[in-house]
């Protein structure tokens, strides 16, 4: 392996850095070569359209590493940096920071650049790359279309990562793991969190692609007068469906939507406004109110009340006693 240096960063070839296949945990492993310092990427195949690649790196010098991708289907790569930082640059000039404790989204059908690293600087990233035609299997046809309108690496959305996710990476990089079901136990993790990361992602491409009709609504409108009315015995989710003709995976787009909450949100919301109402005016017990509101257990609804408020209904009903009692 030859390794030119033009200046700084050195410069290495990812091609020049030899892939190896452990049989044992059925993984591809292609190391850092120790004149450079410690590293390696792992790459797990847990479906033929969906990738997982471990990335752990301290360079003994500032590095630029090589490579170059031509995919036959569009990609897109959720990465998730645990420690450190590194930068992604193309031939055109664009770049990508993925800076440590972010989320970021790219997509991408060929790739021709360079990922840098600091010198004597850890980095811990984990990738999982999809192709379009997964996604749209698992999130509907033209699912994260708007985002695969060119062959070159884009940026779709940088974000904090999740604490799910944080906990399901955690858990991928245990190293005491060791059992015969430890494929199926790291494609369950993968899973996890690509869930946890790309719902919000899903969510706002609904809402950016799939505009509402006026009678679209006119059913989000008579959802949220049934919740307003009946919020001390509300129907279901599958009986308001029925009602107001429309499915639940709509009707929380709608919400969504039209009201920024879902009609379970929304439905706490009623119950707390109204509960806190008639706690001030000191007409009703905690326990009466929490009846009067839908809650068939007074405990139920103190927690629920005391998390919604940040204190405790009891709060409300003495404080409104006592200053009618000074008044």
């Amino acid at each position: 392996m030859q390794v030119r240096s033009l200046g700084t960063p050195l410069r290495i070839k990812s091609h020049e850095m030899p892939w190896q296949f452990n049989k044992n945990n059925n993984y591809q492993v292609q190391c850092l070569p120790v004149e450079l310092g410690n590293g390696w990427s792992r790459v797990y195949e847990l479906d033929r359209n969906f990738i997982f690649i471990d990335t752990q790196y301290h360079p003994n010098c500032d590095l630029a590493v090589i490579s170059q991708m031509n995919n036959q289907e569009p990609s897109m790569v959720l990465t998730l940096a645990l420690k450190g930082c590194s930068r992604f640059s193309d031939k055109q000039g664009s770049e990508i920071v993925f800076r440590s404790g972010f989320s970021t989204f790219t997509t991408f059908t060929v790739s021709d650049g360079c990922r840098h690293y600091q010198s004597d600087k850890t980095v811990s990233q984990l990738r999982f790359s999809m192709t379009k035609p997964w996604l749209e299997q698992r999130f509907g046809e033209g699912a994260f279309a708007p985002f695969f309108n060119k062959n070159g690496v884009q940026i779709v959305e940088q974000r904090p990562i999740s604490a799910s996710a944080i906990q399901a990476a955690q858990c991928m990089l245990d190293s005491s793991i060791r059992t015969a079901s430890q494929p199926l136990f790291r494609e369950g993790l993968a899973m996890a969190i690509v869930a946890a990361e790309l719902n919000d992602l899903a969510n706002d491409i609904q809402l950016k692609v799939h505009r509402i009709t006026p009678r679209d609504r006119q059913i989000a409108e008579l959802a949220r007068e049934i919740l307003h009315t009946e919020y001390a015995d509300p129907p279901s989710t599958e009986e308001l469906c029925l009602r107001i003709g429309t499915n639940e995976f709509k009707l929380k787009h709608l919400f969504r939507y039209c009201f920024d909450n879902t009609p379970y949100g929304m439905l706490l919301d009623i119950r707390m406004n109204k509960a806190y109402h008639i706690l001030s005016t000191n007409r009703y017990s905690v326990s009466a109110t929490a009846e009067a509101v839908g809650y068939s257990h007074a405990s139920n609804f103190s927690t629920a009340f005391t998390k919604y408020y940040g204190f405790p209904p009891k709060q409300v009903f003495r404080k409104t006693n006592i200053s009618r009692r000074s008044g």
